[in-house]
């Protein structure tokens, strides 16, 4: 099947109490890894490209990847997002090269501001066929272009969503409940640690999400920042060079809750990189003679590829969904 919207994805996922795996991706073994876990599982799935991923990649390459992606997958809906598009005119780019759906994300200006930068990608998008997420609340964190202090996070006011979704005409919400962008979402500080000494972040704001719920029957909701940083990743780089202490993501169990509610979308990107980086780390240890790509790639493809059918049946709930 061609490229799809996340419109009747998202309808279904309300409907059966799951989520869409929401996958960034930057080169050729990301995509496959990402894609050929969603076709053995049977589930749909959304590739983001960032406007960091465009600079890094290229447009056009990523758009034939994710083609490449359709062709090979033809069983199950792709749709390719913008993830953070940070004005009209990168929305524009890619509306106009061939996404199916895009994100806006003004939530760093004035609530009205927001609304009128909104309103005006909606019009143009809806205008091609082409579905916009938008974002209302501040995540802390750091993601490509993205960085939000935690002092200047803001949990998303309820109170706001309905005028805000009304005057826009945005098919999703972004919001924010206590997610972060990175690998570094929280700080020591904000965590507890555990009987091992491992750090708990605090828990999402599920009576925030609820009262939105309440407000927006049968919307669609997306959570960013929503990597689980795997720790058997992060022991990975760290027994092979790396550094990465405290470095601790979202619980898997507390996604799952979200998915069984409105949250259609759940944005993940950091995990992704943790694994590849973590495998290729690890092959050279093991390899140190080596220096062909497809040696050490093969190997972090495949774990890419394990991670994602991991959180497709035990974390999204959307295996079999496609």
């Amino acid at each position: 099947m061609p490229l799809v919207t996340t419109t009747e994805m998202f309808k279904k996922a309300y409907d059966g109490g799951y989520a869409i795996g929401a996958f960034n991706v930057n080169n050729m073994e990301i995509v496959q890894g990402i894609t050929e876990a969603c076709a053995e599982e049977h589930a749909p799935v959304i590739l983001q490209v960032s406007k960091g991923a465009r600079a890094y990649a290229n447009h056009t390459y990523l758009v034939k990847l994710v083609e490449a992606a359709v062709i090979e997958c033809p069983d199950i809906p792709i749709a390719l997002h913008l993830d953070h598009g940070p004005d009209f005119e990168t929305c524009k780019s890619c509306i106009d090269g061939g996404f199916t759906s895009v994100m806006i994300d003004a939530s760093s200006k004035p609530f009205a501001e927001n609304i009128e930068i909104t309103r005006k990608v909606v019009e143009y998008a809806h205008d091609h066929g082409v579905v916009v997420e938008a974002e209302l609340g501040t995540l802390a964190g750091i993601e490509d272009d993205v960085k939000v202090a935690s002092h200047a996070a803001s949990y998303t006011r309820p109170e706001e969503v309905e005028e805000f979704v009304a005057k826009t005409g945005c098919d999703s919400l972004a919001i924010a409940i206590g997610t972060s962008h990175g690998a570094y979402k929280f700080t020591a500080a904000q965590c507890t640690r555990n009987e091992k000494g491992i750090l708990v972040p605090p828990p999402l704001r599920f009576d925030v999400l609820e009262e939105i719920t309440k407000r927006l029957p049968g919307f669609p909701i997306v959570l960013h920042g929503s990597s689980s940083v795997p720790q058997n990743y992060v022991a990975m780089i760290n027994a092979n060079g790396g550094k990465m202490p405290d470095a601790v993501g979202i619980p898997e169990e507390q996604l799952r809750q979200a998915a069984r509610s409105a949250v259609c979308k759940i944005n993940i990107d950091s995990d992704l990189r943790l694994a590849m980086t973590g495998t290729i780390r690890a092959y050279f240890n093991e390899h140190p003679d080596h220096f062909d790509p497809r040696q050490y790639l093969k190997p972090a493809r495949a774990n890419i590829k394990e991670l994602v059918r991991h959180k497709l049946i035990d974390v999204l709930g959307c295996a079999g969904k496609a």
